[in-house]
């Protein structure tokens, strides 16, 4: 975590056009550089930073992770013929899907890869099973959007 915000840090005295030199000279002396702990588990985002003159640096944020798994929608989505598949998104989605779908919702979802009008048939159905699945789908579908683009 420190090699990170030290990262930042970095990064936003190289953004001023010189870094700790240039602002040396302008001003006399560098301003103290900030520190901030983080949570682990959240997105880093530097605090703002001024130039000597009072301008808005620029500071870059670290890349958050995103969740990852293995399990039957991970080696669906992998399996799949979709474009966009990749380890890391099929992994999130599997990530997601374990926190959100039970493991016979996700044997039932894993079934909509290779037969993609199964999905359209399941929510169209009358069934009691099939509407309450569809509703924890939806939920699960939508944390994945958030979580894993």
């Amino acid at each position: 975590m420190r090699h990170i915000v030290s990262l930042i840090i970095i990064l936003a005295l190289a953004g001023c056009g010189g870094g700790y030199h240039q602002a040396k000279r302008k001003v006399g002396r560098a301003p103290a550089p900030q520190t901030f702990s983080v949570p682990s588990g959240q997105a880093v985002i530097a605090p703002a930073t001024r130039t000597p003159s009072g301008a808005p640096v620029p500071v870059a944020a670290a890349p958050v992770a995103r969740p990852f798994a293995t399990g039957p929608i991970q080696q669906a989505c992998l399996a799949s013929d979709r474009k966009a598949r990749s380890r890391e998104l099929c992994g999130c989605i599997q990530a997601v899907a374990n926190g959100t779908l039970s493991a016979s919702d996700q044997r039932l979802a894993v079934g909509f890869y290779g037969d993609p009008h199964r999905a359209q048939e399941i929510r169209q159905s009358d069934s009691s099973h099939h509407e309450a699945f569809w509703q924890h789908y939806k939920d699960y579908a939508e944390r994945a959007e958030s979580a894993c683009r």
